[in-house]
């Protein structure tokens, strides 16, 4: 499932209302892609689906010199 392993975004479920208010349901997705990013706690590449609210997160940790673990992110959320 397209889950962003950093914000915990995943796609839900709404409705699409037309002119005439009929609903429809449909499935929302977030703007989650595949990266390969490096793992500071290990020194080490690793693939991660993130969004980009979640990269600038990273970013930010990074300038903060917060210590994070790319590895154990997605077990958290769940």
């Amino acid at each position: 499932m397209k889950t962003c392993i950093v914000t915990g975004k995943k796609p839900i479920s709404g409705f699409l209302v037309s002119h005439s208010n009929r609903h429809v349901k449909r499935w929302l997705f977030p703007a989650v892609t595949k990266r390969t990013l490096l793992n500071p706690a290990t020194g080490r590449k690793v693939t991660v689906m993130i969004s980009n609210r979640g990269l600038r997160t990273l970013k930010k940790w990074q300038r903060e010199g917060k210590v994070y673990n790319l590895s154990t992110m997605g077990s958290e959320l769940c």
